[in-house]
This record gives structure tokens, sequence and C-alpha cells, in this order.
């Protein structure tokens, strides 16, 4: 029986020695050359792989190997985020090579952008709006206070990411991208 869903290699997936780097790591031109020519990447996933980058920068996951999509709907598709047991492992330390999605293919969805906007100006933050959801849960407190103050801090940081990239295309329009267009 053929299997509804499709295992796809993160291109972005994080190397763990320290001497051996992702071709990623040493190429910021990495995204134009490979991913964006990857037919693959030509729609909605090219913008799915950037919101992914930002949702692990967020908690921290490291482990993103890769991620699934359904066949049936081919590059019209959509990511499934399996496996965020490494995230929120470290408070203090923002991994910004997590970001090498946003930084060089230099793209974000105009919706992901306005919610990081609220998020960072208010009125309410990320770590407000994670630390209602969570207080119901059983197990309360999920995350520490730690935590909370680590993802409002990181929402900044990839606003400054999306900063870069505009300032570096002169461009708004080449960044920022309409929902469903690319």
């Amino acid at each position: 029986m053929d299997q509804p869903m499709n295992w796809i290699y993160n291109p972005y997936c994080q190397s763990y020695g320290y001497r051996e780097k992702a071709v990623w790591e040493n190429n910021d031109t990495y995204c134009d050359l490979e991913v964006k020519t990857n037919p693959f990447y030509q729609k909605r996933p090219l913008l799915d792989l950037v919101d992914m980058s930002i949702f692990d920068f967020l908690q921290g996951n490291l482990d993103r190997h890769s991620f699934e999509t359904f066949k049936m709907f081919r590059n019209d598709t959509f990511f499934l985020h399996f496996d965020n047991g490494r995230g929120f492992g470290k408070k203090k330390m923002d991994y910004m090579s997590l970001l090498a999605p946003v930084r060089q293919c230099c793209k974000i969805r105009l919706s992901t952008l306005a919610k990081l906007v609220k998020l960072y100006t208010g009125p309410d933050s990320l770590s407000q709006l994670l630390r209602t959801s969570l207080s119901s849960d059983p197990l309360a407190p999920v995350l520490d206070e730690l935590y909370l103050d680590s993802v409002d801090r990181r929402v900044g940081l990839v606003l400054g990411a999306v900063y870069d990239c505009v300032n570096r295309t002169g461009s708004w329009d080449q960044v920022v991208v309409t929902d469903g267009v690319v």
C-alpha cells in the first residue's frame, strides 16, 4: 500500500560537530543556489520552511532533521512538525543558526510578520499568551519565567533578521510575501 506521507529532509538541518559544518553554514547563498532552485520549494513550501525555522527558533529546537507532508497535495502541501522534544532546552541561549532560512532566503509571509509584530508590540506578548494557555495544564507551570522571557526576546530577534533582509535587498516587496504567493 502506498504511504500517504512524504518524509522530507530539512535542508537546514543542524550540524552537531564542531569541526564539520553543514553546507548552509558556510555559504550565505545556499538558499538561492540549493533551496529556491529545488522544484519542491517553488511555491508554498519555501514559506513553510521559513515559518518552521521561526517556530523552531522561538522554542529553541535544534533537532529538526526532517518534516512530513501529504503526498496527495504535491507542492501545494503543508509541513507537519513532528518531534519538538528538544524545544525549550536552554533558556538563555538563542540559537541564531535556526534563523538561517530567514536570513538566507529573505522571504516571510505577511501574516507571519504581522503576528510577530503584534506579539512584539502588544497588547499581549508571546510569553503572556503562553502563560495563559498553559495555566490550565495539569502540570502547570509547564514553563518557568526564564523560558517565557526567552520567547519574547526571540520574537525581537526574528524581527531583526527580517529588518536586515529588507535593508539588504532594499525592498520590502522582495522580502514580505502576500500569503500564498512566492
